[in-house]
């Protein structure tokens, strides 16, 4: 039976206040609306959260992963070992640069990827590791640097989704080697589209900036060079304004999804979901910044499809999404001779994830609500 009287619950929504519309239009209004003075403020801003590191601004999460492998001189004949629980953007950009991409499978508690098999991948092509932190559940960093250390490789963090997320109470972003960060409208703080990396010294955040913009350096009022091949990545002063506007509300923002998706789990207890199987992320307040909460369908116990449920949610008014497909299963990599079977727990977990709503403007009832409707249609189709 159709739910629509209800309002609608979409499974993001970004928070932007007055004072930042309020700044936007100030920018708009000034002239200087293309990279400038604002994007200055904004790395100004990232780099003191991040204890000081360099940091420079792109127009996406995508090109800062890209550019972080051609920091690390990440090219043709080279191997990059990662996990096929992602966005695709994870894998397509070592693709981008002419190297080989290297899946290694998840653990299936975590759903990262699993260290273990990372270290057993490792040849003498590989060049660097991208860690996905998905969700913004960091992986055990200890052991990601202590294998990286061990076989002089370098790491580019896929933190996309983990601003905000600490590992033994250090800020992701603070620690480690070259860290990417989205801002994209559904991430926990957002400049519309967009993204950041953080770098390890002046001369990385030169070649960033380099890379960012066409390989120009210029000197002087008219002096100019090109001396690498570089492209048009740089972020607008009006998104960087929508950042720096979300920046301050940043800890209230994570404080207020770990308090969701305590109710959550709270709302879940011994329900019919779970009792036919339904799978709960792991329950990490101390590292993650529950980016999402995702649950995966116990298919098996069920009589309709993934697609099926969530359509039934949609009739409750309710949104959902699916985070993530597993990337070797797509035509562009099965072409490149991956198959069904390689990376069993990924792929079960592409199968069968959906994500649930998980916003700052949510309240516990809006959480139960979900929970509620999700019993249900599990109650309803259980075989």
């Amino acid at each position: 039976m159709s739910q629509t009287a209800v309002p609608f619950l979409p499974f993001v929504r970004p928070e932007i206040d007055e004072d930042t519309i309020q700044g936007v239009a100030e920018v708009l209004r000034s002239g200087w609306i293309t990279t400038g003075p604002q994007n200055q403020r904004f790395e100004a801003a990232l780099s003191e959260y991040f204890g000081g590191r360099p940091v420079r601004t792109f127009n996406s999460g995508t090109c800062t992963l890209e550019i972080g492998l051609r920091i690390a001189g990440v090219g043709p004949g080279d191997e990059v070992i990662t996990t096929p629980a992602s966005w695709v953007s994870t894998s397509n950009v070592i693709l981008e640069t002419g190297a080989t991409p290297v899946f290694v499978d998840i653990d299936p508690l975590t759903r990262n990827i699993d260290l273990e098999l990372v270290e057993r991948a490792i040849t003498p092509r590989t060049k660097a590791i991208i860690p996905v932190y998905l969700a913004g559940l960091p992986v055990d960093m200890d052991r990601l640097y202590a294998i990286a250390h061990a076989h002089k490789l370098r790491v580019i963090e896929d933190a996309a989704q983990a601003l905000g997320s600490t590992w033994r109470g250090k800020r992701i972003g603070a620690i480690g080697d070259l860290v990417s960060f989205s801002f994209h409208a559904n991430k926990n703080l957002t400049s519309i589209e967009g993204g950041a990396l953080v770098l390890n010294d002046e001369d990385e955040a030169t070649l960033a900036q380099k890379y960012r913009l066409q390989g120009i350096t210029r000197t002087g009022f008219d002096g100019m060079d090109c001396d690498v091949l570089g492209g048009k990545f740089n972020l607008t002063d009006v998104a960087a304004r929508v950042g720096l506007g979300q920046l301050p509300h940043l800890a209230r923002f994570t404080d207020t999804r770990r308090a969701l998706a305590r109710a959550y789990f709270a709302a879940f207890d011994g329900g019919a979901a779970v009792k036919r199987g339904i799978g709960l992320p792991v329950a990490d307040f101390e590292h993650g910044n529950w980016h999402m909460f995702q649950i995966t369908l116990p298919l098996d116990a069920l009589s309709i499809t993934r697609g099926e449920f969530m359509a039934r949610m949609k009739e409750h008014g309710i949104g959902t999404g699916v985070h993530y497909p597993a990337i070797h299963l797509f035509s562009l990599y099965r072409a490149l001779g991956f198959r069904e079977g390689m990376f069993p727990h990924a792929e079960r977990y592409g199968a069968s994830t959906v994500t649930l709503p998980l916003f700052t403007q949510m309240t516990e009832h809006d959480v139960a609500r979900v929970v509620d409707a999700t019993n249900q249609i599990c109650e309803q189709y259980g075989k």
